[in-house]
């Protein structure tokens, strides 16, 4: 069953452009990964510094290898390091 991602990322003080710069890093190869059925990442309108990532994964064992991939285990080092709150990411499955 698909898998969806939906992670949020608040940049901490004078870290927003790095924060992005991580997340448009982490796209292209995200996007490379034949299992990886899309990506998107989005800026908040109304709240300063705030970012989401949404993915939509062809099943859990493609996501679990996802997440081990250098590039992935390179970006969440990156923005533990520039968000101000804990890292929040869901997986979801849609509603039945």
């Amino acid at each position: 069953m698909e898998l969806f991602l939906f992670a949020r990322f608040h940049a901490r003080q004078g870290c927003e452009s790095a924060l992005r710069e991580a997340i448009r890093k982490v796209e292209g190869p995200t996007k490379l990964e034949p299992s990886c059925l899309s990506y998107q990442a989005f800026q908040s309108l109304r709240t300063q510094g705030e970012f989401y990532v949404h993915s939509r994964w062809r099943d859990k064992a493609a996501f679990e290898l996802h997440a081990s991939l250098p590039h992935t285990v390179q970006f969440i080092c990156t923005v533990e390091a520039l968000i101000d709150h804990p890292l929040s990411v869901s997986l979801t499955e849609p509603l039945r």
